[in-house]
């Protein structure tokens, strides 16, 4: 059962870590014991959005997380499952729908991807080297790695393309009036692009933290009635004997959350503290939907809360406050570090341990 829609069961499924909004089924991004990562974003199309309910992007990455085993193999499920069920159905919580297309990002430790696409249409790129960045527009250009049967005859029938010269997915398939969120997009997309470029050939964890907490370039969003939500980064090592290492927000406005480390290993200790509550009348689950509202925080996000109200009441101690977090996030980043290393070799119950008790110290701070 994904938010909307039953599908057919797989017949094994792998042990994921999701970052999610606590209404759906799905994930905005997670990991699973594979080491395969996936992200999604929002994009708008020439292809008309569905509001009629099928599977969200958000449903996507988790059934491509729990089905692949591989970077390569989440992609086939997501478009074998896109291409059969369609995407549509509000993606907020509200009476008025949302609706978008989605773009994806998936990793695994040897290759990475990034997956567009446009209502039942996609397009996949293969990334063979250096960086790539996503930000709610279409960025495939003509660099196809491999793409919906029917993606080139549906342009044409459509009038968007001639079949004349190369094709352009983002060119062919994007909007030619822009809603003035995705003018936002192209900004953000820019600036991504040239942080990870300034960093060429050094990009560690923290460089990603640090990008995702900018604030001038619109990537850390903390307006108009939108926030960034949970932030992820993960680190993938290419030996096969070195464990993955995800480290998840769990909260929201990653400039004020601390990136706490989390390693797949057996017997994991479960984190109630960052699993938002369950509603036996959920008004997500009743028709019609979203008639009501509840209270979805988790413990950890309700502390948090109530720190960044004093913050902004008592600046000094807010930057204390916010030292304190960062020394906590270094320790984490150090620990991780030498674990990837080689020079420490922690027992199995400390990692199955490791997320519960960097969610307990950050709420001791609190």
């Amino acid at each position: 059962q994904c938010t909307y829609l039953e599908i057919e069961q797989a017949e094994r499924t792998h042990a994921v870590v999701l970052s999610r909004p606590a209404w759906l089924w799905g994930a905005e991004m997670g990991a699973n014991e594979h080491g395969v990562c996936v992200g999604n974003e929002g994009v708008w199309t020439r292809e008309p959005v569905e509001e009629d309910e099928a599977l969200l992007g958000m449903d996507l990455v988790r059934l491509g997380l729990e089905r692949g085993s591989s970077a390569r193999e989440a992609l086939e499920v997501i478009v074998a499952l896109l291409e059969r069920y369609g995407q549509g159905g509000s993606c907020k919580e509200e009476p008025v729908p949302f609706v978008y297309h989605n773009t994806f990002l998936l990793a695994d430790r040897t290759e990475a991807w990034v997956l567009e696409t446009a209502g039942r249409y996609w397009a996949a790129q293969q990334i063979r080297e250096g960086s790539r960045n996503i930000s709610n527009q279409l960025s495939i250009g003509r660099e196809i790695t491999a793409e919906h049967a029917g993606l080139r005859q549906r342009a044409r029938s459509q009038g968007w393309w001639s079949g004349d010269g190369e094709f352009s997915f983002a060119d062919v398939f994007s909007l030619t009036h822009q809603p003035a969120r995705m003018e936002a997009a192209k900004a953000r997309y820019r600036a991504g692009k040239e942080m990870l470029r300034q960093h060429t050939g050094h990009i560690t964890a923290e460089t990603f933290m640090a990008i995702l907490r900018d604030k001038d370039s619109g990537i850390c969003v903390d307006s108009e009635g939108f926030r960034t939500a949970g932030s992820m980064v993960s680190v993938l090592p290419r030996d096969p004997a070195l464990p993955c290492v995800h480290f998840f927000t769990a909260t929201p406005d990653p400039s004020r959350s601390v990136f706490k480390p989390f390693v797949f290993v057996a017997g994991l200790k479960p984190v109630p503290q960052v699993r938002s509550p369950t509603f036996r009348d959920d008004p997500a689950k009743q028709i019609p939907r979203f008639q009501s509202t509840v209270d979805r925080r988790h413990e950890l996000y309700r502390r948090h809360q109530a720190a960044l109200e004093l913050m902004e009441r008592d600046q000094e101690r807010g930057q204390k406050l916010l030292q304190t977090l960062r020394d906590l996030e270094k320790q984490g980043l150090e620990g991780m570090k030498a674990l990837l290393e080689g020079t420490v070799a922690p027992h199995p119950e400390d990692l199955a341990d490791l997320f519960f008790d960097c969610v307990e110290a950050e709420m001791k701070f609190y």
